[in-house]
């Protein structure tokens, strides 16, 4: 979508990713010890067991660029340089003054803390994880950021009353 294109997906082959969309009821852990990111079963255990899930079910996903869709989504993902996805935050606190937290551990991180955690909490912000980096093309400098689309209004709102960041 990045690139322009829509598309369908009803799988994928990352299978904490297939976990936390609720494509599999299979944990990751053993993936995830074989990957070496964890020093033993019980932290790749620990690490399956903290991914956020998906609790609504479904039959696939459709991939595409806002510009082909305004108004019929649940999740917009940009990917942002740290200084836009900070007035995005920014735009978050603007009407409550409350805070955005930050849940990830740099593993399903565009399916969990952009897709699931938007979902559940309204925003999700994220580092990345290796497969979203190596798959979705996104550069070093970019942040991916979820927001649900119940949100989307409050954030424009508070993006169209933020001062103007000077350098």
């Amino acid at each position: 979508a990045r690139m322009g294109e829509k598309f369908r997906i009803s799988g994928q082959s990352c299978s904490p990713g297939d976990y936390v969309l609720g494509l599999s009821e299979e944990s990751p852990a053993e993936y995830y010890l074989k990957s070496g990111r964890y020093r033993n079963m019980q932290a790749a255990e620990q690490a399956a067991l903290s991914l956020p899930r998906l609790q609504r079910k479904f039959c696939s996903v459709v991939i595409e660029p806002l510009s082909l869709n305004r108004d019929n989504f649940d999740v917009l993902i940009m990917f942002l340089k740290p200084e836009k996805a900070m007035r995005i935050v920014q735009a978050n606190a603007y009407s409550e003054g409350r805070r955005t937290g930050m849940d990830t551990m740099g593993a399903a991180s565009i399916c969990g803390d952009c897709t699931v955690l938007a979902l559940e909490q309204g925003m999700g912000l994220s580092f990345g994880c290796k497969g979203s980096r190596k798959h979705s093309g996104y550069e070093d400098f970019e942040v991916p950021l979820g927001i649900a689309f119940e949100k989307i209004e409050e954030i424009e709102e508070g993006l169209s009353k933020l001062p103007e960041t000077t350098h």
